[in-house]
């Protein structure tokens, strides 16, 4: 039986069906409902705040200055999305969905 194809939620290419990253624009999840980056809940369109652990899923892209989902890449720039952890000591280079930084343990909010 043949396997289709389907297309990729956010670049619209089409993938296997049993995909976890897409190859192309390498999303995660790029079959399935969008899901938090920090709790993997699954999350409607348009969500402002996961209803699971209450982040906040949309931040200012530091590249471009638009609002952008907070994924891996910018939707608009397609720049990566980092922060850099606030201990004059550590300033490593993470994602913001963490809470805390994954060197040095202070929290990034």
């Amino acid at each position: 039986m043949a396997s289709y194809k389907h297309p990729c939620k956010y670049c619209g290419k089409l993938i296997a069906p049993d995909s976890n990253f897409c190859p192309f624009c390498t999303q995660e999840n790029p079959l399935g409902p969008i899901r938090c980056p920090v709790c993997r809940y699954p999350l409607e369109d348009g969500a402002k705040v996961c209803g699971h652990c209450g982040i906040s899923l949309w931040i200012t892209c530091e590249s471009c200055g638009k609002e952008t989902f907070l994924g891996d890449k910018c939707s608009n720039c397609s720049a990566p999305i980092v922060i850099i952890c606030p201990n004059q000591r550590c300033r490593t280079l993470q994602s913001p969905a963490n809470k805390n930084c994954i060197r040095c343990g202070e929290p990034l909010r």
